[in-house]
């Protein structure tokens, strides 16, 4: 008996929500994606303490959904696994290329200002996705979790950069937290700001609306 595993290509739709209304009075777009077992819907509330009338947030959705516990009342969402990762990259960055495209391109002018922001998972798909489609963007935020260690060096060579984790992330320990730091100093250079808070690992609002303000 044989077995071979092959490919196929097929068109697929998913979603993205936003937050706020683009206006005039708008001064920075944001796309921010996700961690594991996120749902957009539930995501965005953590942004709900930024400036309405100045911040346009844009969130994409992970296209893979899976019930969290075994009553199957619980959804959550992952962007990647370790299976078929080179594949499941391409077919996640297509669809943020489409977001970009449809949603946030469109609005970038002289006037407005670009910020990516990644939580956990997100973050090393917001960073591959930058780095992979060369996009311009002016911020970059880093909310606890990992930049892959591929990312071309030039990637964020104009971009302000924000380092932010708890301080009782049970997820970074001192080698990652070392390493990150370490890599995220290299990549942003002087344009980097460390913020660390006090707490686990967990979405920080009053960080996020800290960092909202120095964009």
């Amino acid at each position: 008996m044989m077995r071979e595993e092959k490919t196929v290509s097929y068109t697929t739709t998913n979603t993205y929500q936003t937050l706020n209304t683009f206006t005039l009075k708008t001064e920075v777009i944001w796309m921010v994606c996700h961690g594991l077992g996120h749902l957009t819907k539930y995501f965005l509330n953590h942004f709900e303490k930024i400036d309405s009338e100045k911040h346009y947030i844009i969130a994409p959705q992970a296209p893979s959904k899976y019930y969290q516990d075994k009553r199957y009342k619980y959804v959550g969402a992952s962007w990647l696994t370790r299976e078929n990762t080179d594949i499941e990259i391409e077919n996640v960055l297509n669809y943020l290329d489409q977001v970009y495209t449809s949603e946030i391109q469109p609005k970038l002018n002289s006037h407005i200002k670009f910020c990516v922001m990644g939580f956990s998972q997100g973050v090393s798909v917001a960073s591959r996705w930058i780095s992979r489609r060369a996009i311009s963007c002016d911020f970059f935020i880093v909310h606890s979790g990992s930049i892959p260690e591929d990312i071309d060096k030039d990637t964020f060579k104009k971009t302000k950069g924000f380092l932010t984790y708890g301080k009782e992330d049970a997820l970074l320990n001192n080698s990652r937290l070392k390493q990150q730091t370490s890599l995220a100093k290299e990549l942003f250079d002087e344009r980097l700001n460390i913020l660390p808070f006090e707490g686990k690992h967990i979405v920080n609002e009053e960080i996020l609306a800290e960092i909202s303000k120095k964009l």
